[in-house]
């Protein structure tokens, strides 16, 4: 380190300025855009019918998809060094909110919103007989006429 911290702002962010520091935040940034889309796959095939989870993980991963490979373009078009760590800041900020803060209520709604919905399919089907469907009562073989034929006025 030959200048002072606040001049590598200016320079490119590439290995001949930051060679201690280039690849570990290149390879470590294109690790977590594999690993946010990975994430997102697997997790939504578990969470399918449930909306919230599904949300949370689309924040999820633009969020760290864009985050992280803005960085990796950072490296790749020689950006100034400025770019890198507030992407990374308001990025990895971002995605903290997402998970810790902005999720929680919605997921704690959703679960009493479930809790309900087991508590009455339980208790309307707690009777034995509660799902026997009751005899049809027999059809009189009597036949109706329309109430117009029936009653007609005369002149």
């Amino acid at each position: 380190m030959h200048l002072l911290p606040w001049d590598y702002l200016d320079k490119p962010f590439n290995a001949f300025n930051f060679h201690d520091l280039f690849w570990p935040v290149t390879v470590g940034s294109l690790f977590w855009v594999i690993t946010t889309i990975v994430l997102y796959n697997v997790r939504t095939r578990r969470f399918h019918g449930h909306a919230p989870y599904l949300d949370m993980y689309e924040w999820l991963l633009w969020t760290g998809f864009i985050t992280f490979s803005l960085v990796v373009m950072y490296a790749i078009f020689q950006f100034d060094f400025f770019f890198v760590p507030i992407t990374l800041v308001i990025g990895v900020g971002t995605l903290v909110w997402v998970r810790f803060r902005r999720f929680p209520p919605v997921f704690a709604v959703y679960e009493t919103r479930l809790a309900k919905m087991r508590y009455f399919t339980r208790s309307k089907y707690a009777h034995p007989e509660a799902t026997i469907r009751p005899k049809a009562t027999p059809r009189t073989s009597r036949v109706r006429v329309a109430p117009s034929k029936r009653t007609r006025k005369r002149r």
